[in-house]
């Protein structure tokens, strides 16, 4: 009996809740007025900022930016083309930033000859600029 009410409780605030949304308009979101099962506008393309000697980081552990373009680079299980300028034993000759020592060393403390597999793809932590307007409101503002 006492489940039976409970239940019925939830049920009525759960639909009382549907209707205020429902009659206020329903939730925005970033798709705009377009319906879920409508196909999604295609993104434009945008242009990515290229900067000379790289873009300043917003917080003193900030994975930096790639301040040149990675359109044409290619990473996967057997090729790594970030390392053709970023490498040990290339960064000198190509003017390059060198691979963070942080990148050399696995997860249980390990120093390897080689860029650790936790690390080897680059672009999950160091990602390019683009000029882009937000798509919502973003106050943040980093530690100088």
């Amino acid at each position: 009996m006492k489940k039976t009410i409970v239940t019925l409780l939830v049920t009525f605030v759960a639909l009382m809740y549907v209707g205020t949304v429902m009659a206020t308009g329903g939730v925005s979101s970033l798709r705009g007025h377009q319906g879920i099962e409508d196909m999604a506008k295609k993104p434009t393309k945008k242009k990515q900022k290229v900067a000379e000697g790289g873009f300043e980081r917003s917080y003193k552990i900030q994975p930096p930016t790639i301040p040149h373009k990675i359109d044409k680079e290619k990473i996967n299980l057997k090729v790594n083309t970030c390392l053709k300028c970023h490498s040990e034993k290339t960064y000198k000759k190509k003017k390059a930033p060198k691979v963070g020592d942080s990148h050399y060393v696995t997860r249980d403390g390990k120093v390897l000859t080689t860029i650790s597999s936790r690390r080897y793809f680059c672009n999950q932590c160091h990602a390019p600029q683009m000029d882009a307007t937000p798509l919502v409101e973003n106050t943040f503002e980093g530690a100088k």
